[in-house]
């Protein structure tokens, strides 16, 4: 423990995790007195897998209905949601559903929170992005994650994309947390290497940046009684160990090998203990940098924190010696000497991404050296991301690491 911690933790109501528990929802379901349901997935999840029919069978043979929208798609907009919203407020009529069930990766489960505060009224989801005077009605959401990255299932935010100048807005709030948060491992086994390899970098960016992240005494809450982050704790910090730890034995084990088992097993176990972590600190640079680069580029969320990744923690190396040097020693770097030790964790973790072949830095993104200036005003604009940045000068610590970032450079 830690004496100075204010912790203010909001995880899942139930988490359901081990093979094969997909089984066990629809008696969950009847046992918790739902009876009426939206699925939320895409045409993949479907149309090509078994998992909806039989969730829908299962569920109807308890008396539990079920309407399915298969719209998901990656980064979802503003503008689907509304549309979304429309659709399936028309399929339900004046029966309202009493539970959301989200199906997919974290792109099918934000869009999914989503619906969770625009179904009940039909209001469009622009009425709840921003600060909240007051936590939005809301359906309870059941997400069931297909990848080991995201974390969604655990943390209070939906990331939507505005058409209008493809900029990245949140709804936030705890009310979207889900009430059941079930992991089953056998989802991932089809991932492919590319899927395996962002979404097991995202889990270790977690991890490792919650882990990293401003202490919970040191947090501005903004006057929140119930922030949905709030700055590392010792509690935060036992499950980014554990998450850290399991990345770093079985990511690159997934990305080699999609049949290994214990990995897939593993590596779900790592997303979710990361997402319990982030989802009660919050992030900061490596984040927020990255939706600048993603902004810019529009590579995928996973490669954008990758290429970020290890330049930040280069930056920390004088801020977080002690964690760092856990870290260090997870990765099974033992060099003696400590500061030693903690300049390697950078050049590991390039390393790995550069095996998950992912670029390690911005040129070979394709971002020219004239844009390094609008990446680092566009990230600083994430203000509750640069705000969680445990330096104390974070604009001229953002710059450092995107010119570092840009030259491929570590280690001053």
């Amino acid at each position: 423990m830690r004496s100075n911690d204010v912790i203010h933790f909001c995880p899942p109501a139930r988490v359901v995790l081990g093979c094969g528990s997909r089984a066990q929802l629809p008696a969950l379901l009847e046992r918790l007195g739902y009876k009426s349901g939206v699925l939320v997935t895409d045409t993949f999840f479907s149309k090509q897998t078994p998992w909806v029919r039989e969730y829908i069978a299962a569920a109807e043979a308890l008396g539990i209905s079920t309407i399915v929208f298969d719209g998901g798609a990656a980064d979802p907009t503003t503008t689907l949601c509304d549309d979304a919203t429309k659709l399936i407020r028309a399929q339900i009529g004046a029966q309202q559903p009493d539970h959301i069930i989200a199906l997919g990766g974290g792109s099918n489960i934000d869009l999914a929170k989503a619906l969770c505060v625009t179904i009940p009224d039909g209001l469009p989801v622009k009425n709840f992005i921003g600060a909240l005077p007051a936590a939005p009605k809301a359906l309870p959401l059941i997400a069931l994650p297909t990848t080991a990255g995201t974390g969604s299932e655990a943390t209070p935010g939906a990331i939507l994309i505005d058409p209008s100048n493809a900029t990245k807005v949140a709804v936030m709030d705890n009310v979207l947390r889900p009430v059941i948060a079930l992991i089953d491992p056998e989802f991932t086994y089809t991932c492919p290497p590319r899927v395996t390899a962002d979404s097991g970098i995202d889990a270790l960016t977690h991890a490792v940046e919650s882990y990293l992240t401003l202490d919970s005494a040191e947090f501005d809450r903004g006057g929140q009684v119930d922030p949905g982050y709030s700055g590392r704790s010792s509690l935060t910090m036992l499950f980014a160990r554990e998450a850290i730890d399991l990345c770093a034995r079985f990511l690159m084990r997934t990305y080699k090998d999609g049949a290994d088992t214990e990995a897939r097993i593993g590596m779900a176990y790592a997303s979710h203990y990361a997402a319990l972590s982030y989802g009660g600190a919050g992030l900061n640079a490596v984040h927020g940098i990255a939706y600048a680069v993603a902004g810019l580029t529009h590579a995928t969320h996973g490669s954008t924190n990758a290429v970020m990744l290890p330049y930040v923690l280069d930056a920390l190396r004088t801020e977080r010696p002690t964690e760092m040097l856990e870290v260090a020693r997870l990765f099974g770097i033992d060099t003696q000497d400590p500061a030693a030790a903690v300049a390697q964790v950078p050049v590991v973790i390039r390393d790995l991404i550069g095996e998950l072949g992912i670029p390690t830095n911005l040129r070979d993104f394709g971002v020219g050296r004239e844009h390094l200036g609008d990446l680092t005003r566009d990230a600083l604009a994430v203000v509750r991301l640069a705000k969680a940045f445990p330096v104390a000068d974070v604009p001229a610590t953002y710059a450092r690491i995107i010119d570092a970032a840009w030259h491929g450079k570590l280690g001053d």
